[in-house]
Formats: C-alpha cells, sequence, structure tokens
C-alpha cells in the first residue's frame, strides 16, 4: 500500500473499479503531478474557498459538498413515537436491498466516469464491513425493517430508509432513536457527514438540533483506464 506526503491509497475503492484509487492530500503542484504521472482514479477534498485553477486546469471535476452535522445532548431535540426501535441483531442479507437507489447523492453515483452499478456495490460493501463489526443497526417500524443506520463510535457514518418509508415524516423518529442510544452510551456530541445536495437529511438533521461545520468540496479525477 502506498501512502506518502502526496497520495494515500484506497483500496476499498480499488476492489469496486478495478484501478488504482488514491486520496490527494495536498492541493500542492507536487500532490496533483502525482496524480498526473500515474493511471487511477483519485479524490481530492478542500475547503470550498480554496483556489480551484490548478484542478479545473488539470482535468479535476466537481462531485460534491461534504458537510458535517454536529449535536451534544443539551441541543438536541427528540422525537418519540412508540411504534419505532432499532435493533443490531438483523441478518446482512435482510438490509441490502435497501442500498438500491438510497445514495444518488454520493459523490460516486454522481461521477460520469463510474458505472452506476460500481457506485451501488461501494455502499454494498461498506455496509457489509460494518455489519460485520455489529455497527449497523435497523430502523424497525411496526417491527418492519424500515431502513439502517451505521455507526462508528459517535459518528452515524452510513444510513438509508427504504423507498416505502420515504416522505411519511417517520426519519425524524428513527434518527431519534439512533441518537438517544448513542447519548445513553456516553458519546458528549454526535457528527455525521452528508451532501449538501441531499436537503432532504440536511433538513432532517437540522430539525434534530443538529448544526453545520467543515465543509469540504470533493473533487475527482480519472487518469487511465478501469472497469468504466
Amino acid at each position: 500500500m502506498e501512502t506518502s506526503s502526496f497520495l494515500k491509497n484506497t483500496p476499498w475503492d480499488s476492489t469496486i473499479l478495478g484501478i488504482d484509487t488514491y486520496e490527494i492530500l495536498s492541493l500542492s503542484p507536487e500532490a496533483i503531478h502525482a496524480a498526473l504521472s500515474k493511471p487511477g482514479h483519485y479524490t481530492i477534498k478542500i475547503d470550498p474557498l480554496a483556489p480551484k485553477k490548478i484542478l479545473h486546469e488539470n482535468g479535476f471535476y466537481y462531485c460534491d459538498t461534504l458537510i458535517e452535522p454536529y449535536c451534544c445532548i443539551e441541543n438536541y431535540i427528540f422525537f418519540e413515537n412508540d411504534a419505532i426501535n432499532i435493533s443490531n441483531q438483523i441478518p446482512i442479507n435482510n438490509l441490502l436491498a435497501i442500498c438500491h437507489e438510497a445514495f444518488i447523492h454520493g459523490r460516486f453515483h454522481r461521477d460520469f466516469n463510474i458505472k452506476k452499478e460500481y457506485a451501488e456495490q461501494r455502499y454494498i460493501n461498506w455496509l457489509t464491513q460494518l455489519h460485520q463489526s455489529n455497527n449497523v443497526y435497523a430502523l424497525l417500524y411496526k417491527q418492519n425493517i424500515a431502513g439502517f443506520i451505521a455507526i462508528q463510535k459517535e459518528k452515524l457514518v452510513l444510513h438509508a430508509l427504504s423507498e416505502k418509508y420515504r416522505g411519511q415524516g417517520l426519519a425524524k423518529f428513527f434518527w431519534s432513536r439512533m441518537c438517544k442510544e448513542l447519548f445513553e452510551k456516553g458519546n458528549i456530541e454526535l457528527t455525521s457527514s452528508i451532501s449538501a445536495s441531499n436537503l432532504a437529511i440536511v433538513n432532517l438533521y437540522a430539525s434534530l438540533g443538529f448544526r453545520f461545520r467543515n465543509a469540504v468540496d470533493v473533487y475527482h479525477f480519472y487518469n487511465g483506464k478501469g472497469k468504466k
């Protein structure tokens, strides 16, 4: 695995795309030259106000803006519904179907150099890995599986609702139940990472008392031939 002052391998993405994949660690000319000099798929995350001329001049393209919701228990707004519950004992096969069409705001779905099926497989693999670590909670409505939230310590890292349960005002109850669980485990602050273009999830977090920080623009660059 290659890690330098300019590039870091992202092997979980390489597995999906069939090509070397990297995160670029700085916006320096040397880092950009490193990406131009070897085949692969590259990601760089930068401050939205940073000058981007060097990226546009060298074939990088915008894919997303990520923001970090954050909330402490004092600011959290809880919504209760007796029909809502969570469980981390649900088999992975019962959750995988929910991934389909759930992550269209993701940067890999929006990258025109990546086929949709590879973008979807990336989330399937990620969910499977998190489930193996016992970090995935099924969202239950009247004991029926309505979605899932995957966590890593105090962070909600991956979440989705089944299409059947979207648009019914249920999300705030599901997220409330999950956040209550995390606060009760002693976490002082909860965080996540979401696409600023996903207004439904932005509004959801805002309704629960979350605020937002640490915006980053995400650019990709494709150099060479892989499983396009």
